[in-house]
């Protein structure tokens, strides 16, 4: 799938292939540990979802995260072909501006290039009612790129100064009901309405034709609507990752529509290890749909969890501090002990160790790994 060994050189992605969800590492060994992605077939029909996690993205310490949701008739098929195309596309921009590194610039320029290769396949792939959204994310150095179309989310996870869990939101859904993609859609000709049946819901319409219903104000595809207000354009943002960043999650609105950031969070924060954190929410999210809407089809269900502050090739060392049962029922060293339990757990926090407990009749062993 390509690859290079110079940390500054940019390498070209061939294919994902065509699984709904990739978890592609550029060493032999895919590092499950530094985070997971996960798909899952509602009850349309096709999982129109596609997503990558990709480790080692243009630098040996970089990474992608993607998520793109698919609709219309062709939306399986666009969401795929953007996954696998747009990523490329991105690091040959990123090599060609390396020296300003102005992503607004180059996320741009890569999402229009991409939504004109989508178009160039209308003989074979007609796309004038079908497209994905499409939410990027790429780490480099201690900095997260952001890149959003339509209503897919990206949100960061850690803990605050308390040591609470604290999320913050990276991106805006960018649907019909926000004022300012209406006013664009309407100063275009389109028309912003919702129907009857889920007044909940604005959708985009041509001016004197009652389709195509699109519930999102920017995607690729969707060549209908690119006269009348719908762009490609997407929302860039830039954030300093700090030490008390603990994951990068992205995912489609199968998630969003159910469960909310701080939800997500707090099933992030439980899973039992970073390997099975997308997986976690994706089970949350499905769970949630037949609770709150049992009548209705669960959505497609997409999730990349990317833990962060933890490099590529981590060396291991344990510590180990032990306090003898024969002092447990002293007070004092009780009270020590506890006190060093607080402090250990702050540094856990600080700098995103691994620290647990082992007890035994013998003894108690506080360990952390550094």
């Amino acid at each position: 799938m390509g690859g290079s060994t110079d940390r500054n050189q940019i390498y070209e992605i061939k294919d994902y292939g065509q699984e709904n969800a990739v978890l592609h590492s550029e060493q032999h060994d895919v590092h499950q540990g530094f985070g997971s992605v996960s798909s899952l077939a509602g009850g349309k029909g096709y999982n129109q979802d596609a997503a990558v996690l990709h480790l080692g993205y243009g630098t040996e310490e970089g990474a992608l995260c993607g998520v793109f949701d698919g609709h219309g008739e062709k939306g399986e098929l666009v969401s795929k072909i953007v996954r696998n195309q747009l990523p490329s596309l991105l690091l040959g921009h990123m090599n060609n501006h390396s020296g300003t590194r102005d992503w607004k610039l180059i996320c741009e320029t890569t999402f229009l290039l991409m939504d004109k290769r989508i178009l160039k396949l209308k003989n074979t792939l007609d796309c004038s009612s079908s497209g994905t959204t499409a939410v990027l994310a790429v780490t480099h150095g201690n900095q997260v790129m952001v890149a959003n179309l339509g209503d897919s989310r990206a949100v960061m996870i850690g803990a605050s100064e308390n040591g609470e869990i604290k999320v913050v939101q990276l991106t805006t859904d960018l649907k019909p009901s926000v004022p300012s993609e209406a006013e664009r859609i309407k100063k275009r000709n389109g028309r912003v309405l919702a129907l009857e049946s889920e007044p909940h819901i604005q959708r985009v319409w041509l001016p004197h034709e009652n389709r195509p219903g699109l519930a999102m104000s920017r995607a690729l595809g969707d060549f209908a609507l690119k006269s009348y207000g719908v762009i490609a354009t997407p929302q860039v943002s830039t954030h300093q990752i700090t030490s008390r960043d603990q994951f990068l999650l992205l995912a489609s609105d199968g998630v969003w529509d159910v469960l909310s950031n701080e939800e997500v969070a707090v099933v992030v924060m439980k899973s039992e290890n970073e390997a099975g954190a997308a997986n976690a929410v994706t089970e949350a999210a499905a769970n949630a749909w037949r609770e709150k809407y049992p009548t209705v089809k669960v959505d497609d269900i997409s999730v990349v969890c990317l833990f962060l502050n933890k490099r590529l090739h981590p060396q291991p060392h344990v510590i180990g501090i032990y306090v003898f049962g024969a002092y447990r029922n002293n007070s004092n060293v009780l009270q020590c002990f506890q006190t060093l339990m607080s402090l250990l757990y702050k540094l856990m926090i600080t700098f995103n160790e691994d620290i647990f407990v082992a007890e035994t009749a013998e003894e108690h062993k506080l360990s952390f790994r550094t």
